[in-house]
């Protein structure tokens, strides 16, 4: 099991067998390099951890915890939890800042708890088959056990054709599960206990923070330095993203401006111009100073190493783009470096998705359903995209679907659900019939908290998009699995909960202030950023799809294998003339829509995932 995820923990092995229990950890050692290895164990080694991720508040908390008596053998952020643990048992979750999944063993009760990570940075699945209970941080660690069954979840695939990702506790594989983001499990004898410590949680609109713009401003940038400071704790080098865009360069100019520490900055670019960013990367770069390097990203990249982002995903995705960021993960490796900072959450957290915007244009539809002209203020949106959905004739007519139902809690999720779900036309008849007409859909309404209809309506959607894509596709699928597939660790400031918290307080107006986002983090941002840094317009990060496949109108070979007749019987999840016909439609060079590109790589990489962890086959592509 420990050697199935080495790429994950390189610098180290270590095993706790004792009893009924097993524990084991590969290291990646970031923080006490000396003496930091796990497990680790209390004074009288009743109580022993392994844990993926980082404790950044671990220097408070242990200050605290001599102070009450206890005593500590390493400099490790990780002895906190077992100290911590004596002291609160399973509450100690609460008083933890960081990424984390551990598994504590108390010896006394026979207890194993498994805790995660209030938004889901770092991942922890489990299955309980043959008399045993088995967790890791990745399924192939389980698939080493010989009584583990390996199948692709039905459910999961209509998830993914869905909202992009399982939703929690499914993984894609049947019979194994996810912890949620938040979440803890014990198991003892007596069974298992599931709860939820942490959720994201909204002002109601008529509470919601009002304070003078300019105190939240001051409070704001403070918040983020203090952010920044915890996660820059490492006893390596850390380096940080530069994407191009706000998010990271925010995170880029405190790490410059308030820190006496070397700023190392990666970026990723790319051969097509509509996903290039290198323009905006080298001004901010200027701006900054320190060292920088860039890599670019082709077509032909993206086609040769698909097979292994989705070999180390465990799950299809329905975009290339983390492919390319497990290239760059790659190179920040080669640069010596295991830690990078990133400006992943701050869309989420401030309100800087076009889906934010389409969704409040929407409403001021609703309240009057026959204006010709307020579909217009759509055209806004979107610009970054060639072709966009909000123009032309059929944009108005697409974008009035469901407008009466401008109150539900979905509301700004379903024209993107409704587009992905189109995806579900290339199922098999066999697959459609073990689904039994499950609609994932169903299964997020269940999920809502009660207070969910006294959240503002930028709340509601701000909960779905941290519940669906966040936690499942961007920290997972693009995230955690694409930097760890070469051994690095990636921070993200904006998720530090307390920021969270912080806005989650603020009124709707502060996040979105007509159509322009992140409105209050731009104007703390402001003092460390060039002006047109902060003005420019939000472009998400994105990458090539269906089109790096096909060179001269042809797929690459091992496309055309794992597509064949034969693969594609074999799976039993597709239609295979449904296929074929997609398949025609890519080649043939004209341009496809959102929903077909969608399909095209959702198809390819479950095929992928059933070569490579279903049957078990060494899969590289080429």
């Amino acid at each position: 099991m420990a050697a199935a995820i080495a790429h994950r923990g390189p610098d180290g092995r270590g095993f706790h067998l004792a009893g009924p229990v097993g524990l084991g950890h590969a290291r990646l050692s970031i923080i006490d390099l000396a003496t930091g290895d796990q497990p680790i164990f209390n004074e009288d080694r009743s109580v022993v951890v392994v844990c993926n991720g980082e404790i950044f508040n671990y220097r408070e908390l242990t200050a605290d915890l001599r102070a009450r008596g206890h005593r500590f053998r390493t400099q490790s952020d990780c002895e906190v939890l077992v100290h911590l643990y004596e002291e609160r048992g399973e509450d100690l979750v609460g008083s933890l800042n960081g990424q984390f999944a551990f598994a504590l063993w108390d010896r006394r009760r026979a207890r194993l708890l498994l805790a995660r990570d209030r938004v889901g940075i770092r991942p922890l699945v489990y299955t309980e088959s043959g008399g045993r209970f088995a967790f890791a941080s990745e399924v192939r660690a389980l698939f080493a056990l010989p009584e583990v069954q390996r199948a692709i979840d039905p459910a999961a695939l209509a998830d993914v054709a869905t909202c992009w990702s399982p939703l929690p506790p499914r993984t894609a594989f049947t019979d194994i599960h996810a912890l949620g983001p938040g979440e803890w499990l014990s198991v003892d004898a007596g069974g298992s206990r599931r709860r939820t410590y942490w959720d994201w949680d909204f002002a109601p609109a008529a509470t919601a923070s009002m304070v003078v713009e300019s105190r939240q401003v001051d409070d704001l940038r403070e918040r983020l330095v203090a952010s920044v400071g915890l996660q820059l704790r490492a006893d390596v080098p850390v380096g940080a993203y530069l994407s191009g865009g706000l998010d990271s360069a925010i995170v880029a100019s405190i790490v410059r401006h308030r820190f006496e520490v070397p700023l190392r900055t990666f970026s990723l670019t790319f051969e097509d111009p509509e996903f290039d960013e290198s323009a905006h990367q080298a001004r901010m770069h200027a701006a900054l100073g320190g060292e920088h390097t860039a890599i670019r990203c082709t077509r032909a990249d993206i086609r040769a190493h698909f097979p292994r982002a989705v070999r180390h995903a465990e799950v299809p995705i329905v975009r290339t783009a983390p492919v390319p960021l497990m290239l760059l993960a790659a190179h920040v490796r080669d640069c010596g470096y295991k830690v990078v900072l990133t400006g992943e959450g701050a869309d989420e957290v401030f309100a800087g998705y076009d889906l934010f915007k389409e969704a409040k244009v929407r409403r001021f539809m609703a309240a009057q359903p026959g204006s010709v002209q307020r579909p217009r203020l759509l055209e806004r949106l979107y610009g970054y995209i060639e072709n966009a959905p909000t123009r032309g004739p059929l944009a108005a007519a697409f974008f009035r679907q469901g407008l009466e139902h401008a109150d539900a809690p979905d509301f700004a999720h379903a024209t993107r659900w409704t587009t992905t779900q189109r995806v579900q036309r290339f199922f098999s008849r066999e697959l459609r019939d073990r689904l039994g007409g499950y609609d994932p859909r169903r299964t997020i309404a269940a999920s809502l908290p009660e207070a969910i209809d006294r959240w503002p309506a930028l709340g509601r959607y701000q909960y779905l998009e941290a519940h669906t894509l966040l936690s499942g596709y961007l920290l997972c699928s693009q995230g955690d699995r694409m930097a760890m597939a070469h051994s690095v660790e990636g921070r993200m400031p904006f998720l530090d909960h307390t920021l969270i918290e912080f806005a989650n307080g603020l009124a709707p107006q502060r996040k979105l202030f007509g159509l322009r986002e992140k409105h209050l983090l731009k104007k703390a941002a402001a003092p460390f950023l060039p002006a047109d840094v902060v003005a420019r317009v939000k472009q998400p990060y994105r990458a090539p799809d269906s089109a790096s496949f096909f060179e001269s109108g042809l797929a690459a070979p091992w496309v055309r294998d794992v597509l064949s007749p034969a693969s594609l019987a074999d799976a039993g999840l597709f239609d295979q003339s449904m296929v074929e016909r997609l398949v025609a439609k890519c080649a043939g060079g004209r341009a496809i829509g959102f929903a077909d590109n969608m399909a095209f790589v959702t198809v390819l990489s479950t095929m992928l995932l059933h070569r490579q962890l279903v049957r078990g086959e060494h899969f590289d592509g080429a």
